[in-house]
């Protein structure tokens, strides 16, 4: 029964998409290849009920996935590597299109790489000279609270991708899309660390909230980039004002 049930979900896939499921006919299919001999559809409609929508449920760390009845380490893998798949697929298909003179599209690029991370995390994005994005790499994980950069771990990814500019990325999974402190500290230490090896560091980009704030555009902070800063900094500082 469960095989022809199965057969009939797939085939509806294949001829009209996903567009026509529920949510939990999504992930009741989603589990079809975790659990083999099981009806999966209560268990999905059981996550929808724990989680609330089909994003959280992608976004649910293993523990909490875990915690749901039917769902075991198997089923919690698959569920995380399918969002991971949605994640890099996205970014990829963006990134061809980024440049550091589209602010916008820019910024909504920065936003997603952190999609469903629940701790610190850096990013470096590389740039050639036209500011064409080239690469955008995570060099960091860190904890709820905080994230480290290790100076030759920057200099090593810039120069794999050939970057004569850079732009830094983290996130503040549990506050404000702002610099703190310590990330005015490190943001001048960067861009010293970059200076030294003819390196250019537009930006800062601190992302928070479905938010994301440029330092290099913000007047209390654009110091740290003036004396490197190229035109278009500038003009993105105006437009933000």
């Amino acid at each position: 029964m469960h095989e022809n049930h199965r057969k009939r979900v797939r085939q509806r896939f294949r001829q009209a998409g996903l567009e026509s499921f529920p949510a939990h006919n999504v992930l009741e299919m989603l589990l079809f290849y975790a659990i083999p001999r099981q009806d999966t559809n209560e268990i999905a409609h059981r996550l929808i009920r724990h989680f609330g929508t089909l994003s959280a449920v992608l976004d649910a760390p293993f523990e909490e996935l875990c915690k749901v009845q039917g769902i075991g380490e198997n089923s919690a893998t698959l569920i995380m590597f399918v969002a991971q798949i949605a994640k890099r697929y996205l970014a990829e298909q963006v990134q061809e299109k980024i440049s550091f003179a589209n602010k916008q599209a820019l910024h909504r690029f920065a936003v997603s790489l952190f999609t469903g991370m629940k701790s610190e995390a850096a990013f470096l994005l590389c740039f050639d000279n036209t500011t064409q994005l080239l690469h955008a790499g995570q060099i960091s994980l860190g904890t709820k609270h905080a994230v480290s950069l290790d100076n030759r771990t920057l200099l090593e990814s810039a120069f794999r991708h050939n970057a004569t500019k850079v732009v830094l990325v983290h996130n503040h999974p549990n506050g404000l899309a702002a610099p703190s402190r310590s990330d005015v500290v490190r943001t001048e230490g960067a861009v010293k660390i970059f200076n030294s090896v003819q390196i250019q560091l537009l930006d800062h980009l601190i992302v928070a909230q479905g938010q994301c704030f440029s330092m290099a555009a913000h007047p209390k902070h654009m110091r740290i980039f003036h004396d490197e800063a190229p035109s278009i900094l500038l003009q993105i500082a105006a437009d933000e004002k």
